[in-house]
């Protein structure tokens, strides 16, 4: 077996690649119409095709998981976050930890959550 990557459900594909282009430097792989495979495997799939498939309904902002991701200019990443996307809803905002790592955590435009931390 091989673990191929984590998927996330949407409201709408396009606009979740755009926000993972933007701050992250996704690019699109494939488009299967609602179905999105993004580089570093990341799947998008939208809410409507994830509740017909599922027969189970989203919990978003659940806290359950997260998307980690670790950066070195975390002062600049924070700065492109809040200057492309004001509307964010954090969990919290850039903190450091007692072992020195900083971090912020917040929800991707659907409710997925998401920590961004200087490398450990």
């Amino acid at each position: 077996m091989k673990y191929k990557g984590t998927l996330i459900v949407v409201k709408d594909c396009n606009r979740a690649l755009k926000f993972y282009r933007d701050m992250f430097g996704f690019q699109l792989l494939q488009d299967n119409d609602g179905n999105m495979e993004l580089t570093n495997n990341l799947y998008l799939q939208e809410l409507g095709y994830w509740e017909d498939f599922t027969k189970k309904r989203i919990i978003s902002n659940s806290n359950q998981s997260e998307l980690y991701f670790e950066e070195p200019n975390i002062e600049q990443f924070v700065e492109r976050l809040e200057t492309l996307y004001p509307e964010t809803e954090y969990v919290n905002r850039l903190m450091t930890h007692s072992w020195g790592q900083k971090v912020v955590r917040f929800y991707d435009p659907d409710g997925n959550l998401i920590e961004v931390g200087t490398p450990v």
